[in-house]
Order: structure tokens, then C-alpha cells, then sequence
């Protein structure tokens, strides 16, 4: 069996890599497309260093540190990308990857991290964050997300098998597509994070600091705080707006490397956690030191967390609001209720999301579609 693996784009190592890196540790002999590699030498290993067949953007001027601008051309390229030759392919999507053409004769299983963000549900947010609400800009900007709603609908018949990354996604497909979803969770690497039944009387979060991880909410939240200790690790375009609101007992840190990040969370009494995601995997590392989270109760974190009052052997509490005295109120009911949440406990659940549970259930997965489309084919 030939098999294609196909990506966005590979620029970096973060979440949507991190599935991507285990899907290639299953099929070790398949070959890799993206619509751009920028990724360096020595940097590749989570690519199993592999060649990779890119588009024509990746030749177009200054597409290394523009390559989203290129987006009205991402559907052209995906499309020209041929793996007419493979049995399976299997795409890795957030964006453009799932538009890949296929055959009656080719069995193609998305892995879907979100359909395309900012042409759908959150395009308003998007537009508004990078000031294109008015003018002819915003005019532009409108009709590429139109037309990139109308193909991404079109290339969803292209998918044999929809998997999504949470529950969240699978409803957001269905809303998009009109196309169901099996969900397997992304991998989260626990083993390198340290469990801890002590902690300390500080709390954590750690993000990059743009707007939609709204980590300006929590720092004004503990800011009003002042008895409170918060540990605030990350950087981003928001770090210098964000540490004007700081108050003394809250610690902008900055970027740190992973050991530093590992070693707060391990002795952090709880996580705060306020963004929106399709999954997040911050709660889950957090979890894994012991460390419950406090959350707001929206998204993957109400797959990811287990809240107080709402399952049994909980592993945080949520906040159902984005304002600063929903965090406040929040903090306020987990130091009432903290005995209550086992160390043991949140640990546990995170070993849910583990890289080896993970591959066992995808590949599984691929081995039950493999045979349903044989069975379908009478072979």
C-alpha cells in the first residue's frame, strides 16, 4: 500500500506538527506534500527528515515570512500537488490540505484540526483583529473568504473519512461540511512532564500573547488580585499592552524554554487557562504535572478538563464568561473547593491523550477504513 501524507504548511513545531510527526512515525515509508517547507536543517527530525514535495508558492518572492499572504492561491496549489500513484492518503488540515484531489480508486482520511478558521465562524474576529473592517481592504478580504467558504465546501466530497481533533471540531465540520466526524485526540507527549503531588501558592499561565488567548484577561484578573500570586510565561505582540496592566504580584517572564515552562507548571497550584480552542494542549501538559486548570468552559477545554460539578473525579473548574469577574469569581470557588481536585487525578485523565493512545486509535482507525473500502469494492 502507497501512502501520501499531506500538510498545510511546514514553517514550525507546534500542535498541528505534533500530529503530523506522530501520523508519520505510523506510516514511516510514506511520502510527504505540503504547500510550503521552510522548515531548516536540523530541525527536520519530526519529519522523520524527509524530502517533501512542495507548490509553486514555495518559489513565489518572500513566501519564508509571507506565506499566508499567498492564501488566495493555496486552493490552486494544493490542487496542483499529485498523488495520483498512493492507495491511502491521509491529510493533516487546518487550512487548504484536504482539498488534495483524489480518485474513485484512493481512499482519503482528513485529520481535521479546524476547517479553514477565518472563512467560517471566525471570520468577524479575524477581520476585526487585523483591522479590516472598513475600506476597500475589507471589501477585498470579504470576497477571498467567500470564495475560499464555496471550495473548502466543495472539497469536503473529496474526504472519504473525516476525523477532528475534539467534539468541538466534529460539530464544526458538520456545520461547514454536513459531514460527520470521528474524533481521536491529538498527542500530547506527557511522559516529559514531571508529576507533583506538592505545590506552591502561585498560579500559572502560559501562552503566546496574541488576542484570541486573552491572556490580557487573566493578567487584569489577578492585577485586581493583589494577595494572589500569578506566574505569566510567554511573549508575542500583546507583551508590552499586557505588562502596562501588570500589577506587582503578577510576573510577566517572557519567553522561557520548555524545562523552565515544565518546572512552574509541576509546582503551580492550578493553570489558568481563558482562550477559545478546537482543542489545547497546554491544559493536558498541565494536567500531567498534577496541576489542575482552571478554564473557561467553551471548546476543546470542556473535552480536555474534567470541571468540578460538572464530572465526577474532577480535574479543574470552568468559567463560563470572558470577563475579568468570571476569572476572579472563579479563582475564588477553586481555593474553596481545591481539596477536592486530586493530583492523582489529573494525571490520569491526561494519560487519555497520550502520544501512544494516539497512534493505537489511529491506526486502527485507518485499518477499519482500509478494509471497509475493500469490502465496499468486493476485493
Amino acid at each position: 500500500m502507497k501512502v501520501a501524507v499531506v500538510c498545510d504548511w511546514l514553517v514550525t513545531y507546534a500542535g498541528a506538527e505534533k500530529v503530523l510527526e506522530q501520523i508519520l512515525h505510523i506510516f514511516p515509508e510514506a511520502d510527504l506534500f505540503a504547500v510550503v517547507d521552510f522548515i531548516p536543517e536540523g530541525k527536520r527530525d519530526f519529519i522523520l527528515n524527509k524530502p517533501v514535495t512542495t507548490t509553486f508558492i514555495q518559489k513565489l518572492p518572500k513566501a519564508k515570512e509571507k506565506y499566508r499572504n499567498y492564501l488566495p492561491f493555496m486552493p490552486i496549489a494544493i490542487e496542483q500537488l499529485d498523488v495520483s500513484d498512493y492507495d491511502l492518503i491521509i491529510s493533516s488540515s487546518h487550512c487548504v490540505a484536504k482539498g488534495i484531489l483524489t480518485g474513485p480508486d484512493q481512499v482519503h482520511i482528513s485529520y481535521v484540526h479546524s476547517p479553514i478558521r477565518y472563512a467560517w465562524d471566525l471570520q468577524h474576529q479575524y477581520l476585526r483583529e487585523a483591522g479590516l473592517t472598513h475600506g476597500m481592504k475589507s471589501k477585498i478580504a470579504r470576497l477571498i473568504m467567500h470564495y475560499m467558504r464555496i471550495w473548502d465546501t466543495r472539497t469536503s466530497n473529496g474526504v472519504d473519512y473525516f476525523l477532528a481533533n475534539s467534539n468541538f471540531i466534529a460539530r464544526r465540520i458538520w456545520k461547514c461540511y454536513r459531514r460527520k466526524a470521528d474524533v481521536i485526540y491529538p498527542p500530547v507527549d506527557i511522559e516529559k512532564f514531571t508529576f507533583s503531588r506538592e505545590k506552591e501558592d502561585f498560579y500559572l499561565t502560559a501562552s503566546r500573547m496574541v488576542p484570541y488567548k486573552k491572556m490580557d484577561l487573566i493578567v487584569e484578573a489577578f492585577s485586581q488580585m493583589p494577595d494572589k500570586k500569578m506566574i505569566v510565561i510567554g511573549k508575542g505582540p500583546d507583551f508590552e499592552k499586557i505588562k502596562k496592566v501588570a500589577a506587582p504580584n503578577v510576573i510577566l517572564m517572557g519567553y522561557q524554554p520548555d524545562e523552565v515552562l515544565k518546572d512552574f507548571m509541576r509546582r503551580a497550584k492550578a493553570f489558568v487557562f481563558a482562550a477559545e480552542e478546537d482543542f489545547g494542549i497546554t491544559p493536558v501538559e498541565a494536567q500531567a504535572c498534577g496541576t489542575p486548570v482552571i478554564a473557561f468552559g467553551k471548546g476543546g477545554s470542556l473535552e480536555t478538563v474534567r470541571g468540578y460539578g460538572v464530572k465526577e473525579n474532577p480535574t479543574g473548574i470552568f468559567f463560563y464568561e470572558q470577563k475579568i469577574l468570571a476569572v476572579k469569581k472563579a479563582i475564588e470557588q477553586f481555593e474553596s473547593i481545591s481539596d477536592k481536585i486530586s493530583t492523582e487525578d489529573c494525571r490520569k485523565h491526561a494519560e487519555r491523550f497520550s502520544i501512544s493512545a494516539f497512534r493505537t486509535k489511529f491506526s486502527s482507525y485507518v485499518e477499519r477504513a482500509m478494509k471497509e473500502e475493500r469490502n465496499e469494492r468486493g476485493q
